[in-house]
């Protein structure tokens, strides 16, 4: 392949892809609306799975670096009952197959990964157009156009390359994350940190759920899970941020103290994150000269495996690539193929709602065999 090809977003899935052409001297360009590496913040902890994301770093040959920024003890994984009783609490022993990492530290080694100016800051998408025998044309806010022969699109859930290939649009899913940080909570916010533990804390409930993980040193980052339509979260005000907090601890009222803490003693303002997903087992006819990974490709509410199928998207439409020189067409049918069928875990310890009890109503002991047979 001489021409570069040309991927859309800097997210872990296209840098996967633009790491693994390099490892097998494919050239690429990665186009990226952010105007600079630390434009914005990343987001907090992912889980790097054995059976996908890791598949993907191994791939990229960077498992040592990956290594490298692993948060030790983070695989620390505790259920709490709403009245705080600890009703699992598993350690960390090291022997784990989901390590956990800071976002922005695994994207800047995939960065690091890469020849210089590969990544062209300050390119955002505008519009794409096909020019016929497999070849598009990519327009860039301020009207500067690239013209490939190779076009991917890892620009995410609202993908500027997906109408190439189908009109399928995200729609909501129903759930929303709230979100608050609470900071030096060793010292500042004791029984929120005792009771988040020294990784990942879950309080569950039907339809609602308290999530936690404690980042870098003593940072709690939260995550309140509710299952209610966009106009219910339109009528809180989150421009005030008091208000908010204090209408979103309303849905859990006679919850442990130290729970509703981590939302109404937030060192920041709550932030909405809406959850939106693409039609279940999306495909599309083989379309000359583009494809697509990642969440552009098959967004879901968050399960815990967006990054890593990502990842492994971009790992595996590299090696695709790699192993059809000269037959780019080959190379795409045999990637998105197994793209189209490769499963979705929905079972996850990340976004998990809890919809079942045991035989004693107990429903965090229905998580917690759950996650067992995930090999948590």
């Amino acid at each position: 392949m001489n021409s570069p090809v040309t991927i859309i977003g800097a997210g872990l899935g296209g840098l996967v892809l633009a790491r693994v052409l390099h490892v097998n001297g494919i050239p690429s360009r990665v186009y990226e609306a952010d105007p600079a590496p630390a434009a914005r913040e990343q987001g907090g902890l992912l889980d790097i799975h054995d059976h996908n994301g890791q598949l993907a770093l191994r791939a990229a040959g960077l498992m040592d670096e990956f290594r490298a920024v692993v948060v030790p003890g983070r695989q620390t994984m505790r259920v709490l009952g709403q009245d705080g009783t600890v009703l699992m609490d598993k350690a960390d022993d090291g022997t784990g197959g989901r390590p956990e990492v800071m976002r922005g530290d695994l994207r800047q080694l995939l960065l690091d990964s890469l020849p210089p100016g590969t990544v062209r800051w300050d390119h955002k998408a505008d519009g794409v157009r096909a020019l016929g025998n497999g070849r598009h044309e990519v327009t860039f806010a301020g009207g500067c156009t690239v013209a490939t022969g190779l076009l991917v699109g890892a620009d995410g859930a609202w993908s500027r390359v997906r109408p190439l290939l189908c009109d399928a649009t995200p729609g909501y899913a129903g759930t929303s994350f709230v979100e608050t940080y609470l900071f030096e909570a060793d010292t500042r916010h004791p029984a929120a940190a005792k009771a988040v533990g020294g990784g990942s804390m879950i309080a569950p409930s039907p339809g609602k759920e308290i999530f936690a993980h404690r980042e870098i040193g003593a940072t709690l980052h939260t995550y309140v899970h509710l299952t209610r339509e966009r106009d219910w979260f339109a009528a809180v005000d989150f421009t005030d941020p008091a208000a908010a907090a204090a209408r979103i601890a309303q849905e859990f009222d006679g919850w442990a103290p130290e729970l509703i803490s981590l939302i109404t003693d937030a060192d920041t303002a709550p932030v909405l994150r809406p959850h939106y997903a693409l039609p279940a087992g999306l495909r599309w006819d083989r379309v000359p000269g583009v494809t697509l990974v990642g969440d552009a490709a098959h967004l879901r509410a968050p399960n815990g495996e967006g990054a890593n199928l990502a990842m492994l998207d971009g790992a595996e439409l590299g090696k695709a690539l790699a192993g059809h020189p000269g037959d780019t067409e080959a190379a795409l049918a045999e990637y998105e193929e197994a793209m189209f069928l490769r499963p979705i875990q929905e079972v996850t310890f990340e976004g998990f709602e809890v919809r079942a009890t045991d035989s004693e109503g107990n429903p965090a002991q229905v998580l917690l065999d759950m996650i067992n047979e995930q090999g948590r």
